[in-house]
């Protein structure tokens, strides 16, 4: 019997294990996960042609989960989860700060963090009803990523028990924990689950036959830009990239992951093709456009409603093929512009199919962007470009929230989740921190 058994080898997993290898206490640790290996990580859609893989994509599944993408770390409270609602702001800082130390100690450190604060943006941003969101990034890209996961997957496999490939059919509490899997049957004392978003059904599966019922779950959808190189220098002279919100009446909307010099790349993720965006880090990025997404959440009462909504607007758009639909501004807005000599049209780094926002995207996300762009154009004070092009939709998707006390364990005693599929941690900083944190909870090193 193990002392701890984790389901799922994502970011969450990893720190978690990291922090109960660290401990003076001697801890028996299996991680179990549906993916391969970190090496054997690979798909035909990271190489720009289709899916390849038999069973569960790994360009999703597998040691390092998500992390083995782009693997940006943002080290704030303002965004990405509610980590600081739950433990405290000043402790969520510090172990987001130990996280960071950890990355650097597996060779993170080759990428130089960067800030985005900037206090005189912050004042003119509010006089135009914007907010300016900051943190402290070390974005580490895709390659480097994979190198510091890779360092640390080394450093833990003599250490800690790994089982890849794993379809966990039921688990069954009596004097601990029974795992039954299509690689046998495993016996815990304790289990976690961080399964991440990647794994909702199956989390919603063993949820139910627990005794375990989630409550209400969140849901970005949002409007894709790409827009002029230079547009926004006035407000990145002294920051990569910036973060703005916009309350209106019956929205909130806060941009993310913007890309200077980046490009528009499709995104596969639950069966639906979206816009996403990569930055100038990454390999052979052509192109100086600036892009982002403008999300807008919205809250459905079960995680089903929310995976309906996504697929009825984004499937709609989809039509059963790999279709992105993208609009100019000017075409969206239907304004005249001025003509300016020697202007060239901005040039899409994503092939998509021209269409109608209007008719393909709920009105709520063409009207909080065209509301955003109007502050934009006064915080920079100039006119958006006409030929700004907008993508056809991007989302981020959340786990339902289950109950879990400030231990981050459920009503099922020593069963725990962390992470994404905790509903607290929308970010890989965050959800690295809540594995620490869960981490000194599960021995005698906890955080006062």
């Amino acid at each position: 019997m193990y002392n701890i058994t984790i389901i799922g080898a994502g970011v969450s997993s990893i720190f978690l294990a990291y922090s109960l290898m660290k401990s003076d206490e001697e801890i028996s640790i299996h991680i179990i996960d549906k993916g391969k290996k970190l090496e054997e990580r690979v798909c035909g859609l990271d190489e720009g042609r289709n899916c390849t893989c038999e069973e569960g994509c790994s360009k999703y599944l597998g040691f390092a989960g998500l992390g083995k993408s782009e693997g940006k770390f943002n080290y704030t409270n303002d965004f990405g989860g509610e980590l600081g609602r739950k433990i405290g702001h000043e402790r969520t800082l510090r172990y987001m700060e130990e996280v960071d130390d950890i990355l650097c100690r597996f060779g993170g450190g080759k990428a130089e963090p960067y800030n985005t604060e900037n206090k005189s943006l912050v004042e003119k941003a509010a006089r135009h009803s914007l907010q300016v969101l900051s943190t402290r990034v070390r974005h580490l890209g895709t390659e480097l990523a994979q190198k510091v996961f890779q360092n640390m997957y080394e450093a833990m496999k003599n250490t800690i028990t790994f089982t890849f490939e794993v379809d966990v059919s039921s688990i069954q509490i009596c004097s601990g924990f029974t795992i039954y899997t299509n690689k046998g049957t495993f016996t815990s004392e304790k289990i976690v689950f961080a399964t991440g978003t990647s794994g909702s059904q199956w989390l919603k599966r063993q949820s139910h036959s627990i005794g375990l019922y989630p409550g209400k779950t969140r849901l970005d959808l949002g409007i894709r830009v790409e827009m002029r190189g230079n547009q926004l220098d006035s407000i990145l002279r002294e920051t990569f990239e910036t973060k703005l919100m916009l309350k209106g009446s019956d929205y909130t909307a806060t941009t993310y992951c913007m890309n200077p010099k980046g490009r528009i790349i499709r995104k596969f993720q639950n069966g639906l093709v979206m816009p996403d965006g990569q930055n100038k880090g990454e390999k052979d990025i052509p192109g100086q456009n600036l892009n982002f997404t403008l999300f807008v959440p919205q809250y459905f009462d079960s995680h089903g409603a929310a995976m309906k909504e996504a697929e009825t607007i984004i499937g709609r758009i989809n039509r059963n093929r790999n279709r992105i639909v993208v609009q100019r501004l000017a075409d969206l807005t239907r304004k005249k512009f001025s003509i300016r000599q020697g202007a060239s049209p901005i040039s899409p780094s994503l092939q998509a199919e021209f269409g109608s926002l209007h008719d393909e995207v709920p009105e709520l996300y063409t009207r909080a962007l065209l509301d955003f762009f109007e502050a934009l154009e006064g915080l920079l004070e100039e006119d958006i470009d006409p030929d700004t092009l907008l993508y056809g939709i991007d989302a981020k998707f959340y786990e339902p929230k289950l109950y879990t006390n400030e231990q981050f364990e459920t009503q099922v005693p020593g069963l725990y989740l962390v992470g994404d599929c905790s509903g607290e941690t929308h970010s890989l900083s965050q959800a690295a921190a809540s594995g620490l944190y869960l981490g000194s909870n599960l021995t005698k090193s906890q955080d006062e």
